[in-house]
């Protein structure tokens, strides 16, 4: 499935790929992730605390991974990730970790 990103994007999201749990909400139309992979990569981290924020925010200057976390219900999260080298980027549900 290919996701649009809209804006430039603060760093490269490499390879973008998703788990089988966020693949079903997909398919079921229950979730789509375009929005929250945009705000990743425009450096919007989603719902992290003050700590995991900066250390976000310094990832992006000495290549470290990345993480976002973002409440989309009540009952429901997405994480996305990008690895330390941009080469990937996961979307995934906690319980998927």
């Amino acid at each position: 499935m290919a996701l649009a990103v809209l804006s430039q994007p603060r760093f490269r999201a490499g390879q973008l790929v998703m788990t089988a749990g966020v693949n079903d909400l997909v398919q079921r139309g229950a979730l789509n992730p375009a929005p929250y992979l945009q705000r990743h990569l425009n450096g919007d981290w989603g719902d992290l605390c003050d700590e995991d924020r900066r250390s976000n925010d310094a990832a992006l200057k000495n290549g470290d991974r990345l993480f976002s976390s973002y409440r989309i219900t009540p009952d429901l999260k997405l994480w996305i990730i990008t690895e330390w080298d941009r080469s990937v980027t996961t979307l995934l549900l906690p319980d998927e970790y």
